[in-house]
């Protein structure tokens, strides 16, 4: 599988500051892969996402979009076209006082013709489940479902790859559940790129590839399972870990023995009821 964004030895320091927030931050996520990036506060996660489609740029290093480098101005609409961005606060992203003109906003300012706009918008709003709500007034609107018109509003600029940068942080569990559910069923199924920043821990256990922050630097990578199987490590960063892994880490302490890489919540009720056995 290729590799739609390439990160190499990115340096970045915010204007003033002098300790870099990016350092020597690498990284490649796959076509079609659901990635989840996870750090502590501070850690440049935030800061990373914000370099994916070019709305910061590296001082050092180089970040490649399609093979397009993002501090090349000519090719700037482009690398957004393909990376789409959600951020933490939907009402942030809310320009309209329909839903549906809110969808229609970006294919708007692309200069497409009207019936290209209608037929994006449909298909954006059925992609996040959200076309019922369509001449909804958005503040009427639970965060979940302003999140997913929020997601639908990147989706209308069909992106091969969206960015969210901790979509669910200002959310309740429903809400939570609603937009992983709908971010997730738009990698599996209609084959978008995701890259999520999460604080979550549970939110990454059905992810590809993790990536785990600290101080400007990733310090972890692989598959979900591979990167929870090491509790002290991420706890030595200041991370969590999902419930399930947590469970399970603390049992084996208490002496019980469990198979490498249970994670999900059925592979841990499993596990733990041959142990009692």
């Amino acid at each position: 599988m290729s590799s739609i964004i390439q990160v190499k030895d990115v340096v970045f320091r915010y204007e003033g500051e002098e300790e870099p927030v990016l350092n020597k931050t690498t990284l490649e996520i796959e076509q079609g892969a659901f990635v989840v990036i996870l750090g502590h506060n501070g850690s440049g996660k935030s800061t990373l996402a914000k370099h994916l489609n070019g709305i910061l740029t590296p001082d050092e290093g180089s970040i490649f979009v399609d093979g397009m480098d993002t501090r090349d101005y000519e090719k700037l609409l482009d690398i957004r076209r393909t990376v789409g961005m959600v951020f933490q606060n939907p009402d942030n992203q809310m320009v309209a006082s329909v839903v549906e003109d809110d969808v229609a906003f970006a294919p708007e300012n692309l200069g497409l013709p009207p019936d290209e706009i209608r037929a994006r918008v449909d298909e954006a709003l059925k992609l996040v489940d959200m076309y019922e709500y369509r001449l909804h007034a958005p503040h009427l609107l639970s965060g979940g479902q302003k999140q997913r018109v929020a997601i639908a509003g990147v989706i209308a600029m069909r992106p091969r790859c969206i960015v969210l940068d901790e979509p669910t942080a200002m959310l309740d569990p429903a809400g939570r559940h609603e937009v992983i559910g709908t971010i997730k069923r738009l990698c599996r199924m209609n084959g978008i790129t995701i890259v999520l920043i999460t604080h979550h821990m549970n939110e990454a256990i059905d992810a590809d590839r993790v990536f785990v922050m600290s101080n400007g630097k990733v310090v972890s990578e692989g598959t979900p399972k591979e990167v929870f199987s090491n509790v002290e490590s991420l706890k030595a960063e200041g991370l969590t870990v999902p419930d399930t892994a947590e469970l399970l880490y603390e049992l084996k302490l208490a002496g019980f023995e469990f198979p490498a890489g249970t994670l999900t919540v059925e592979e841990c009720a499993r596990a733990i009821s041959s142990a009692l056995k």
